[in-house]
């Protein structure tokens, strides 16, 4: 493939652990909370922490919270609950342990929410994605579906990432880029589809048990096309704000805000002139919500702004080269597309680019650079298929 990013031969195992799993939905989980048990450990520590900092909520007020999202999963996905309590027995925690931080955006967007009224208040969410989706028109040159973004969040969370790669007997295989203990994240599966996600809020994000943002996440990966894992973001009430860009090897893209509340609630948007940019905030002019995202995560319009621009001034399709240029742009620093810590901000709020993600759909080939991507090299995941193990393998330069 032409306008591939370019990467070190420095291998990125030491940087990431690698997790894999298969089997039944509690054997892979519980593969998983061995695998990453201590990364699972870190992920709860941190999130008493943040919990505290967001919402004022100790530990066992956050557990009877996470606690009351149980019948909604066990009606959607009841196989989610058996993997999450795989992953608490594999990791030696309590299942409303799992729950908790696979909830951790139910607790801590609605508590920004509640703020928002209070204009004394300045607590800072922490900068968020900017994302992307490259997908070639009908009747013109066939060419490959692209996809990515640079995934921003607290500081934590660069020493919890893990590749997360499951082999599935009820579903494709997927491989996610996601903190220990989440169920997804960004990722792609064996069908070829592949999903990149950014962070909304409204007024209307209370935390109310409901279909939580991460299960979702895995709920689209699960999918075999993007028409499929549209109908999985109607099938039930969804709890929090989010914005799901789903892609796939064929063409196919669709990108899908979504306000708290059912099938009435959420607002898809198409490719312009084969393009799709999103940041944290709401595009579509149909929201039946209050739009906080701006206020929340202000460096969102400017991001927008600057993927809109970088992506206009390409004389031909874009490739996954100039969207690597893209995502490592410095504009608005430190809370440009490549983010980096304020360090005036409390330490529960200082945010940074801990991963960034390319993904060519058409070649089942995914890219990941650890950190910033101004400055940690790109590593390629062979993913083929095949039933032989996915590689981490640098690409040559």
């Amino acid at each position: 493939m032409t306008g591939t990013p370019e990467v070190s031969g420095s291998s990125a195992r030491n940087e990431i652990p690698w997790v894999r799993v298969a089997g039944t939905p509690y054997e892979r989980g519980r593969q998983y909370g061995a695998q990453a048990r201590d990364r699972v450990h870190l992920s709860v520590r941190a999130y008493q922490r943040v919990f505290a900092h967001y919402a004022g909520w100790d530990w066992p007020t956050v557990r009877r919270a996470a606690a009351g999202f149980e019948p909604s999963i066990a009606g959607f996905r009841p196989a989610y609950l058996e993997e999450m309590r795989g992953i608490a027995g594999g990791a030696g925690l309590d299942l409303t342990d799992v729950l908790a931080i696979n909830v951790r955006t139910e607790v801590m967007f609605a508590a920004k929410a509640r703020e928002a009224p209070l204009a004394d208040r300045a607590r800072q969410a922490p900068t968020e994605c900017s994302a992307f989706a490259v997908a070639p028109a009908p009747g013109q040159q066939p060419g490959a579906t692209l996809v990515g973004q640079n995934w921003d969040w607290l500081l934590h969370s660069a020493q919890t990432l893990v590749v997360l790669e499951a082999r599935q007997d009820d579903g494709p295989d997927f491989v996610t880029v996601v903190e220990a203990g989440l169920l997804a994240k960004t990722g792609m599966n064996a069908a070829g589809l592949g999903l990149v996600t950014n962070a909304l809020v409204t007024d209307a994000d209370a935390g109310l048990p409901g279909l939580p943002y991460h299960l979702l996440l895995r709920a689209v990966l699960d999918c075999a096309t993007v028409t499929e894992a549209f109908a999985v973001l109607q099938a039930g009430v969804r709890s929090s704000a989010a914005n799901y860009l789903i892609a796939q090897a064929g063409g196919a893209v669709l990108d899908v805000e979504a306000a708290p509340g059912d099938f009435t609630r959420l607002y898809p948007l198409g490719p312009e002139r084969g393009v799709l940019l999103h940041t944290n905030h709401f595009l579509s002019p149909r929201i039946h919500a209050v739009d906080l995202s701006l206020w929340a995560m202000p460096s969102s319009a400017v991001r927008l702004q600057r993927l809109r621009a970088g992506a206009a001034a390409r004389p031909g399709p874009a490739t996954l080269e100039d969207f690597r240029t893209l995502l490592a742009d410095h504009a608005d620093y430190p809370t440009s597309i490549c983010a980096h810590p304020d360090p005036r901000e409390h330490p529960c709020e200082q945010g940074a680019t801990i991963a960034s993600v390319l993904m060519d759909l058409t070649a089942r080939q995914m890219w990941v650079a650890v950190g910033n991507p101004c400055q940690a090299p790109y590593q390629r995941l062979d993913l083929s298929w095949s039933g032989s193990p996915a590689r981490l393998d640098p690409l040559p330069g």
